[in-house]
Order: structure tokens, then C-alpha cells, then sequence
């Protein structure tokens, strides 16, 4: 369900098949449909005033309030243009609002029997504020005047209406939840492409590793689940339900290649006879084909071959450990991007500065700007643009915090590996093997080299910076946590996400400087090593920073990204992903978490999945989510600047206290 659209012309209404106050079958309902996300779906208007409604012409009519304003009110576009928040909030949010807006989606399922059964879905958009008491008015109204044959379900298109039903009847107002349907749906769009290849089928990661070394550029692979250091192929295709917000979902969004679950596909290869069979292989946000291509294809090589990223060189000269505080966004060329981007995030919140709004400052046509849904968000009425650039700072430095902790320069690990001579000669051979291209001996080299970084004695100078940081964590065997920072990640075309190793589970000095060795040790793993030579990232070039926090206990930890994954057009949403304990159990894939969507325009929020459990969040917890998908929005006029529209991707926690902390934040890869 999409929320109020921009106006476009006016229908011709020589092919307008709309019609008025007529019943609803099937054969007309399939006359006015569109599809939208897999299924048929109609456009209804109902008219308080006429006590009728009307059946939209899809085609015709994309958009309600175009229809109501222009065929039933007499108005132009000019007129409605000026006037058009005005106007959507006459329809979606006025109480005692004369039109109810909605659509009917078709649906199959099967029911206890294990029969098919169609039956029809009714709900509004996701801004609308329709009470309980409307909603159970919209519901009646349309199900007298649909075929009696045909189920009829109300969806909620939003929390607030989750919450009016309740006290509603079931049987007065038989309904679905959002996502109920979400769960049930066959097939899902993650990362919108096309792509022309061999598809390649695995049930399990062990069939996928025996057939790894086999793969290529131009296969699509598909299993339940793909494993986070899946080879650069053509596509993914997950046959289990997976977030759009995992580590496999931005690898294939930073390389462009389509994405999405298709829990049918065990009998479209067996109807089809598809694997290892050419296919073309096709996303888009309403349809997801696999075409069988009768002899394989003449393909090129992908544009990415030829890629090649410059990065700037690392500075290398000796460095302090500093404090995250004390680093800004400019010293990611000496400590990694990571903790560069985290002593940003102290700055904009501890000094209030930043011009937090000039994400809804940007022209949206046919509005000049977002200022005022920004305003009715903070509570403000008719601020100065002085003062709406105050209040959102306040806003976000009152909702969340970052992170405390060190970052350890790139010049430790140059000084750790040019103390050793083993280290030195491992390097220049790997080094001659990418001069020579000679890929055959990448693996075995990166990981001598990865067991060599590991097992070598720091010089007592680098090791005792590093302890200093943390005496008394340290010597009261605190926790802690290491996380990498390097200078190749989060780049345009190379978002690096999931590459690189952080270790969580820190306590004492050992295992502190072991875990500071994984983490420099991943910079040469066999993947990222092969990665990065992909698109002409020089070794030499290469380096990781570190990143060192003690750990804090978290009630519940997540991902959100400043954008919706599957509709990039989207300007209002925020998606986020969240389940209890650490984020890293969203990015990694040990559970499915919980998805929700924040509308950071007009406000509200709604559940697309509850993942791995049986019930959603509390109503309280929910709305502290909204506050947090508002701060992320309000981040990225900063971190994003100028452009920006450039989402962020943001690693968040909430502590056992119920403070949010913000332990990553970096550009989502589009």
C-alpha cells in the first residue's frame, strides 16, 4: 500500500471505465485492476455525502486524490497542486472526513481443508488516521456492495489502526494483519534488476561450498539462505523469507544485481526442469519472473570487470588512540571510516550545530519543501526556520546517544607488520599474485598470512597503546567489544558489508590484543582480499583502523536504513529491523528479525514482519521506534550532505536502561 502520491493529469474520459454506485463481482473487478505487489487491486472512493461509491478505472486514475479532486470536486490540478497538503489531510486525517479512501487487493490461500481460497483484502494508506468507529463504517460499506461469494478482510494500514480495532468486534469487522499477508506472500522483491544467466540451485550451505569454486560471474544462485561471503554472481534468489536489511540483500544492492524470495521455486525448477538451466531472471517491485532461455546466451563480461576504485592514500605517520569524541568525519584517512563516521555523530550531538532539516527542505513537486510535516512531527507550530533547526537538534540528541569507546589509527598495524619480516615477505607475495592476476593462489596465500597476523607478538609499544585505553575494564574483566574500521568500505560501488571481522566477546588483555589481530587479519581474508582486486582496490592502498567500546547490554538491537529497500522512490519511509539482544543478530542472520515501516513525513508506522516471534512489539516500544526512525532521517541531512537523499544505514541498540545507542552509522548501498 503506497502512501499519498504526487498528482499526475486527469484522465481521458473517453477510456475511463470508472464507474459509480455499482455492486462489485469478480469479472469487474478484474476489469479495473492494476497489480501491485504480485496481486490485482482496485481503487475505491466512498462518498459520506452521496452514500455511493466509486470503482476506479486503474489505468485511468493512479492516484485518489487526483480522481476526488478533479471528477468530483470541479477542481484543476493548479488548484489542488496549491493547496495539496491541505487537501490530503481533508481525506486521510479529518474525523469527520465526507470521502474514505481505500483499496481492494485479490488473495489465495488455502483454508483448513487444504482447498484454495480467494478472497479480498480492504485497506486505506499507511498516513491514514481513520478511528475505529470509521473503520468499522468503511467496512460495512463496501461489503454489502461486494459480491457475498467473495470474503472480505479489513487490513490496518497502520499501527494507530491496529489499535481502534481492537476494541472492535471480529465478527462486526473480520480482518488481517499486514503482516500476515506479508507472511504468506510466495514471492518477494528485495533488490529490483535483471540479470541473464545460469541458475544454480543449493538446499544446503554444505552443497553450496562443495559447488563454490565452480561459480561465476554470470550464475544466479539460489538457496534458502545465502551465506554472508556468497562470490559476486549475476543474482541472488532466497527460497526462505530473509530481511531486506541483511548482509546478502546490501552486497547485492551495492552490486546492482537483482534480489528477491521466491518460495516457490522447488516447483518452478521441477516444472520447468531450470537448474543449471540459462535464464533470464527479472525484479521489479510488482513482478518477479524466471524465464528459460532455450541455448545458452552470447554474454559480456559485467561492467564491474572493468571497475576500478581509487582510494586516497592512508595516512601512516604515527597517531594517537583517541577518544571517538575527539574524531571527526575528515580523520576517516587515518582511523577507518567507521570510527570517523561515530566521532561525527558525537559532534552533531553534543554540539547541536548541524543543520539537521535540509532533508525536508528539498523540493518535493508540487511542494516547495517538508518544513511543515516536519514541525507537526516536533510538536512545533509555524516554527522559524531558526527555530525548526533547534528543535530537530534537540530532538535527535534527546532520543539517541553514541557510542563510547577508542579508535586505534592505521599506523599501529603498520607498525605491527613492517616489525615483522615474515609479515613483510607474505605481503609481497601476495602482492606479485594480484600484479599477475594469478587467482589460483589468492586463498592459500591470504590465509598464511591471516594465521601469521594472528599469531605474531605485537612490539610491546603497539601493545601497550592499545591496553592503556581500557585499565579499568581491563582489570576488572569487563567486556568489550572490537570492531573493524577500514579505509575500504562504505565507498561508492564497494559497500564492503559484512566483510570485515568485529569480535563482541572481549574480556581481559589477551583477548583484547587477539581480537585486535582478527580484526586487522580480516583486512587479508580470501574474500575481501578478492573483492576488493575485483574493482582495482590496491592492497597497498588498504588499511584497518580498530574500533574498541565496552560493552553495553541491550534489551533489544537492530538495523535501519533511511529509505524502503524494495521502493527507492519512497521519500517518506523509514525501514528498520530489530530483535532482542545485539544488532548483529539482524545483520548475520542468526534469527528473522522483526520489520517495521516509519513514515517520517506524516507520521504513523506499520509492522511488515514479525520474523522469528509470535507478537509484535508493545504500543510503547513501537512509538520510541518511531522516534528513532525520525532521528535517522533527521542524520542523514548531516551525513549525507549535499546529497541528501542518500539514505544511511544505522546499527542501533537499545540499553537496558531504554536509552538508544548508536553504534554504526554509514551510506546504505544503492
Amino acid at each position: 500500500m503506497t502512501t499519498t502520491p504526487l498528482p499526475v493529469s486527469v484522465a481521458d474520459p473517453a477510456t475511463d471505465r470508472t464507474v459509480v454506485g455499482e455492486n462489485l463481482s469478480l469479472p469487474l473487478f478484474r476489469t479495473l485492476s492494476g497489480v501491485l505487489a504480485g496481486h490485482p487491486y482496485l481503487k475505491v472512493v466512498v462518498d459520506r455525502a452521496e452514500a455511493t461509491w466509486h470503482l476506479l478505472d486503474t489505468a485511468a486514475h493512479p492516484f485518489h486524490v487526483n480522481y476526488i479532486a478533479t471528477r468530483v470536486l470541479g477542481m484543476d490540478l493548479a488548484e489542488l497542486d496549491a493547496q495539496l497538503d491541505e487537501f490530503n489531510a481533508s481525506v486521510y486525517m479529518d474525523p469527520e472526513r465526507r470521502f474514505l479512501l481505500g483499496v481492494l487487493s485479490l488473495h489465495t490461500d488455502e483454508d483448513r481443508e487444504g482447498h484454495e481460497r480467494t478472497f479480498l483484502v480492504l485497506e486505506t494508506t499507511e498516513a491514514d488516521t481513520m478511528h475505529g468507529e470509521l473503520l468499522e463504517f468503511f467496512y460495512t460499506f463496501v461489503r454489502e456492495r461486494v459480491d457475498g461469494r467473495l470474503p472480505l478482510l479489513l487490513k490496518p494500514a497502520n499501527h494507530v489502526q491496529e489499535e481502534a480495532l481492537a476494541s472492535v468486534s471480529e465478527q462486526r469487522v473480520p480482518r488481517v494483519l499486514g503482516h500476515e499477508l506479508f507472511g504468506s506472500r510466495v514471492r518477494v522483491p528485495l533488490n529490483a534488476g535483471e540479470a541473464t544467466g545460469r541458475l544454480r540451485c543449493f538446499t544446503t550451505l554444505a552443497e553450496y561450498e562443495a559447488a563454490a569454486d565452480g561459480l561465476g560471474w554470470s550464475d544466479i544462485v539460489a538457496m534458502p539462505c545465502l551465506p554472508d561471503g556468497v562470490q559476486r554472481v549475476a543474482g541472488f534468489i532466497n527460497t526462505a523469507p530473509i530481511t531486506p536489511l541483511s548482509h546478502t540483500n546490501v552486497l547485492a544492492s551495492g552490486w546492482g544485481i537483482p534480489n528477491a524470495i521466491v518460495r516457490d521455486l522447488e516447483q518452478l525448477v521441477q516444472k520447468d526442469g531450470l537448474d543449471g538451466a540459462w535464464v533470464r531472471y527479472r525484479v521489479s517491485e510488482d513482478e518477479i519472473t524466471l524465464e528459460r532461455l532455450e541455448q545458452a546466451p552470447e554474454l559480456r563480461a559485467p561492467a564491474w570487470h572493468q571497475q576500478r576504485i581509487r582510494l586516497e592514500p592512508p595516512l601512516l605517520e604515527d597517531a594517537p588512540v583517541l577518544s571517538l569524541h575527539r574524531l571527526r568525519s575528515a580523520d576517516r584517512d587515518r582511523y577507518g571510516t567507521k570510527a570517523a563516521n561515530l566521532g561525527e555523530l558525537h559532534h552533531v550531538l553534543d554540539s547541536r550545530t548541524a543543520d539537521l532539516t535540509a532533508f525536508y527542505g528539498r523540493p518535493r513537486p508540487p511542494r516547495k519543501n517538508l518544513y511543515g510535516h516536519l514541525a507537526a512531527r516536533l510538536g512545533l507550530d509555524s516554527p522559524s526556520a531558526t527555530e525548526l533547526r533547534a528543535a530537530a537538534a534537540s530532538f535527535v540528541a534527546g532520543t539517541v546517544a553514541a557510542p563510547e569507546g577508542v579508535a586505534l589509527p592505521f599506523s599501529l598495524l603498520h607498525r605491527f607488520l613492517t616489525s615483522s619480516p615474515a609479515l613483510q615477505q607474505g605481503i609481497g607475495k601476495l602482492k606479485m599474485a594480484l600484479e599477475l592476476d594469478a587467482t589460483d593462489v589468492l586463498d592459500p596465500l591470504c590465509l598464511q598470512l591471516q594465521h601469521l597476523i594472528r599469531h605474531t607478538a605485537m612490539p610491546d609499544s603497539v601493545a601497550g597503546e592499545i591496553t592503556r585505553a581500557f585499565p579499568a575494564a581491563l582489570a576488572a574483566g569487563g567486556r568489550l567489544v572490537v570492531r573493524s574500521s577500514s579505509n575500504a568500505e562504505d565507498l561508492p560501488g564497494f559497500s564492503a558489508a559484512g566483510v570485515y571481522d568485529s569480535v563482541t566477546t572481549v574480556h581481559g588483555t589477551g583477548e583484547l590484543l587477539d581480537a585486535v589481530r582478527q580484526v586487522w587479519a580480516s583486512l587479508l581474508s580470501p574474500r575481501s582480499v578478492r573483492l576488493r582486486h575485483q574493482v582495482g582496490i590496491s592492497l597497498d592502498d588498504t588499511y584497518m583502523g580498530v574500533i574498541i567500546q565496552e560493552y553495553v547490554p541491550a534489551a533489544l538491537g537492530g538495523v535501519l536504513v533511511t529509505c524502503d529497500p524494495t521502493r527507492r522512490e519512497d521519500f517518506r519511509n523509514v525501514y528498520l529491523n530489530c530483535s532482542p539482544g545485539s544488532p548483529e543478530q539482524v545483520v548475520e542472520g542468526e534469527v528473522l528479525p522483526q520489520q517495521y515501516l516509519y513514515n517520517t513525513v506524516e507520521g504513523g508506522g506499520r509492522t511488515v514482519a514479525l520474523g522469528s516471534w509470535s507478537e509484535g512489539l508493545p504500543a510503547a516500544t513501537r512509538a520510541r521506534l518511531a522516534d528513532l526512525s525520525l532521528t535517522g532521517r533527521l542524520l542523514q541531512s548531516h551525513f549525507s550532505a549535499p546529497e541528501v537523499d542518500d539514505p544511511l544505514d544505522i546499527e542501533w541498540l537499545l540499553t537496558d536502561q531504554g536509552d538508544f545507542r548508536l553504534v554504526q552509522i554509514r551510506p546504505y548501498a544503492l
